[in-house]
Order: C-alpha cells, then structure tokens, then sequence
C-alpha cells in the first residue's frame, strides 16, 4: 500500500489528555447538511406600518442563522449549517455520563424515532473544541459502515457552541448485557458477534484509522443482534511510516503489550489485541486479563500468553519498560491459557488459533483484522448467526 500523506491528525498526542486545537486549521471539505429552519419573532408592528408595496413580497429579507463563534467553524466545517437541537428533538432521558460527553435517549420530533444525543462537554474548554470530541466527529464522518455507529448529523444548542451529536439509538452495550443474560452467547452468536467486530475494525484500518479504545463496553448493540462499535474520542489517523502517539491509551484489560512496554510507534496491531481480549471474554463472560495496575496487566499478559524472548519477538528488550520485568517465570505459560480457554463450549483447535493469533505477543506477527476474517473457525460449523435471529433483550435505557 502507498504512504499516505501525513495529515495534522497525525501528529505526536502525546498531550491529548490536555491538549487542544488552538491554532489555525486545514480547510477541510464540507460534508452537506440540512439547513436550519429558523423561526423569526417579530415585535408588533405599529398602527401606523406601511404595507409594501408588493404584498407578496416580504417587507425585510429573511434573516439568516447567526454564524457560529470562529473557533468552531475553523475547527469543523460539518457544523456551519446545524440545525437547532430544541427544535428538531425531544430529550427523553439521560443514558451514561462519559468524560467527554453526556448521552440521551431522545425522540426526532419530525418523525418519532428515537435516537441517541451526545452533549459533548465544551464548559471547561477556553481554548477551543478539545481534541478528542473533534477527533470523535471527525472520524465517524469518515468511518461509514453497517457495524460502526452512525453519525446522522451534528446539532447546536443555545448558546451555539452548545454541540450534540445526533447518533442511533442503540439498546444495549456488550459487557452490561453479558452481565444480564442468564446464559452466555451460543458458539454460533460468539461468531457472529466477532465476525461483526472484524468487519468494522478491518474498515477502520483500511482507511489508516486506528481505534484505541476497543472493550466490550465500547460496543454496541441492537436487541436484533447487530454490532456497532462506538467511541472514538481515542480514535486518530495514522500514516506510513509510523510517527510517534501516546501510549496513555486504551483501557488497561484490553491494552496490548507493546504498550505496556513503552512503545510508541505502534499501529492497527492495538486493535487485535483488543480484539483477542474481547473474543475471549465472549467466552468466559467476563476480562479475561483484569490486572490491577500496568505491572500486574504485563505480568497477567505473560502468564497467559508466555515470555517474550528476542527470538519469539525480537526488539521487545529495547522498548523502554522491558528491563522492569523478569520473564523465566512464565515460560509455560500457553499451556495454562489453553487449559483455561478449552473448557468452554465451541473453543474448538480454530477458534483457540484464531484466538492466540490475536493475543500473539509481536505485534508484527499479531493477525490483521482482513486475516482473521478469512480464518478457518469462520467456516466451520455452527456458522456465524444472522444478525436478525438473536434474541431479544429489553431496552435498558427505558
């Protein structure tokens, strides 16, 4: 694959906690949207008005939508038109509150589908939009596809740069709904569910974007069984070569090793990992490595996984955390995760293969998300369930 041309999104975040775009920005492409239909209250007219003279023509030309602060419209061309978000919808009730943003279940008043609206938090920013609600807008306008959640549109409130995000509604998210079910997912659902995930991820990765944040909560689904991968504040383009990004990402179970160990030229191999972490909770029902700091979650990860030595991932002992750890201890260590992993139903020899390509310890030999989709478990019997055939589950947000 050609280099792509290294963008300003590709810059080292190694400040993305605090960091925000201040400066001036790319002019970027805009997206169309709907313009805003915006109601004018007049005050009354005197006794003694003058009609115009046409009567079908107006006396004042129409006023237009006040332009957003310049803050905004340089950081996001997408919200130059929005729309009003009292005018078009009604807020039901309140979902989840993140770091980044509060969710609401809410109801388009034009139609009467209910939908999902994310007030990102701007009331501590004095700087500008923060970097991670643009990254978020950014990318999912990018990201098209059946198994990532949809952006349908961004909306503003009073005051203007009161910014929501218009998204479907989707009813559960993977880890509470494993938490509620009284059985575990079929071997044929665990497949279908990964399947999904592979999808999205191998899009993502296809077009140079890398998640970063991968976990069973950050997924979602519909009570028909379809997946969405959702929040992508963490997520960022990358380029070729590799340039150097944070390796303060990824919730800690899910983070790879590569991580742990101080890399920071590191790439869509994160991802997998997070991948093989989820695809063996679907399994066991929970993390499968639920660590209690970073020495512990390194530790845990080569208990399971085994030793990195420089034949089985050469340049490991160069990463800038490698001399914090012993590794002799763990020389054995796959046989226990294959003893753990083989007692539950439809861990067959391809999905455990399937599953230690994921959780392999050299991210250059760690499965692409385009591989593990041609992976034998796949075609195997049972095959992957329609979408459309799981259960259904009630909304845990009515």
């Amino acid at each position: 694959m050609a280099a792509a041309k290294k963008s300003r999104w590709e810059e080292d975040d190694s400040n993305d906690t605090r960091q925000h775009h201040t400066g001036p920005r790319r002019k970027k492409q805009t997206v169309s949207s709907k313009p805003s239909t915006v109601e004018i209250v007049g005050t009354a007219e005197p006794d003694n008005a003058v009609e115009p003279a046409n009567p079908e023509e107006p006396a004042h030309p129409p006023l237009l939508p006040p332009s957003l602060p310049t803050h905004l419209a340089n950081n996001f061309a997408h919200i130059s038109a929005c729309r009003s978000v009292d005018q078009c919808y009604e807020r039901l009730n309140k979902i989840e509150e993140g770091t980044y943003g509060i969710v609401y279940r809410a109801r388009d008043l034009a139609t009467g589908e209910i939908v999902a609206l994310k007030h990102l938090k701007l009331e501590q920013e004095k700087n500008g939009f923060p970097v991670t609600s643009l990254r978020e807008i950014h990318t999912l306008m990018l990201a098209k596809h059946p198994n990532i959640i949809n952006v349908r549109e961004i909306v503003v409130g009073k005051p203007l740069n009161s910014i929501y995000m218009v998204m479907d509604f989707m009813e559960h998210d993977l880890r509470t709904l494993m938490e509620q079910m009284r059985e575990p997912f079929r071997p044929s659902e665990v497949k279908s569910l990964l399947w999904q995930l592979c999808s999205a991820v191998e899009h993502l990765h296809d077009n140079w974007i890398v998640h970063r944040d991968l976990k069973t909560t950050n997924l979602l689904m519909a009570s028909g069984g379809g997946l969405r991968v959702a929040d992508f504040g963490l997520a960022r383009k990358y380029s070729s070569p590799l340039g150097h990004m944070t390796g303060l990402v990824v919730t800690l179970w899910y983070r790879a090793p590569e991580l742990l160990l101080g890399e920071k030229e590191y790439s869509t191999a994160v991802d997998m990992w997070s991948v093989g972490c989820i695809f063996a909770e679907l399994f066991v029902g929970q993390p499968l490595l639920q660590g209690r700091g970073e020495i512990d979650q390194i530790n845990r990860i080569f208990a399971a996984c085994g030793a990195p030595n420089e034949t089985s991932w050469p340049g490991f002992s160069r990463l800038p955390n490698a001399k914090m750890f012993k590794f002799s201890s763990h020389a054995d260590a796959s046989k226990r995760l294959d003893r753990r992993m083989r007692s539950f139903e439809g861990m067959t020899d391809s999905a455990f293969d399937l599953l230690l390509r994921m959780l392999t310890l050299d991210p250059s030999q760690r499965i692409t998300a385009s591989e593990a989709l041609c992976h034998p478990y796949f075609a195997e019997h049972p095959p992957p369930k329609d979408p459309s055939m799981f259960s259904t589950w009630p909304s845990r947000s009515q």
